[in-house]
Parts: C-alpha cells; structure tokens; sequence
C-alpha cells in the first residue's frame, strides 16, 4: 500500500476512532517493521513470520526507546497511548482496514498488561543507584 492510500486510511480510521493521533498509526507500522527486521535478524531468517501480540509489544518498547529514549512516554502519552492495552487498540485498528493482518489466534485481550509504562519507559532513565544518605547532615543539624 502505497504511503498516500495509508495516510487516507489514517483520516479514515480517526473519523471512527479519535482517541489516538496520526503519528499513533504510523509509528506502529515502523514498530512493526522494526520488531519483523530483529525477529528475522534474531532467527537468521529472510522469512516474514507472524509476530504476537506480546512479541509486538516488547518491539515497540525497544523501538521507542531507540528512536525517542527518554521522552517516549511523553511522546505516546500525547498520541494518546497511555498502556499496551492501546497497543491492542491500534493495531486491530489497522487489522479491521486491512493494514495489518492476524490469524484466527490473535486477539485483542493479548495487549492488555504486558508492561507498564512507568517501568519500560520510565525506569531506564531513572538513576541505578542511590545515594547513601547517613553521612550527609540535614539541614536541621547545626555544623
């Protein structure tokens, strides 16, 4: 499908569903390429194979992180994704206009709660260690 003809069927699946931006759609289609390259990179295979729902959510986590590091979540919070359960959302979005394709074991439910997002997208950045604090005075100590 042609980029213009995926762009129509963005407007045309927001007409419907205005809960996530644009961006939304097509950063899930370059997760998606991302997750099918590593998977076949991973696989030494040239094969395209299925890819799960989990298997997509943890590519679109190490996706993100790669392109947006630390302001990914800002950055999906503003498209309207706010767990993997939107994940779910968007892609059977796009299943439902022939985008992207499943087979009769996929569902939506194997989105829901496969991480959260403080913990992908929120910990990598946070400090690893954390400074011992008994040697410093408070400031209600008199020096």
């Amino acid at each position: 499908m042609s980029a213009k003809n995926f762009h129509e069927v963005i407007q045309l699946i927001r007409k419907e569903d205005s809960r996530y931006e644009g961006g939304a759609y097509v950063f899930m289609r370059q997760a998606l390429d991302f997750t099918l390259g590593r998977i076949q990179k991973e696989e030494n295979s040239r094969k395209h194979r299925h890819v799960s729902g989990q298997e997509l959510c943890h590519g679109i986590r190490d996706y993100a992180l790669e392109q947006y590091g630390p302001m990914t979540r800002t950055l999906l919070e503003a498209w309207g994704i706010k767990g993997t359960e939107d994940f779910g959302q968007i892609v059977f979005n796009l299943v439902e206009y022939g985008i992207f394709g499943k087979t009769e074991n996929d569902s939506i439910e194997d989105f829901n709660e496969v991480y959260s997002f403080e913990d992908a997208f929120d910990r990598p950045f946070r400090p690893s260690r954390r400074f011992p604090t008994a040697n410093i005075p408070s400031l209600s100590e008199k020096t």
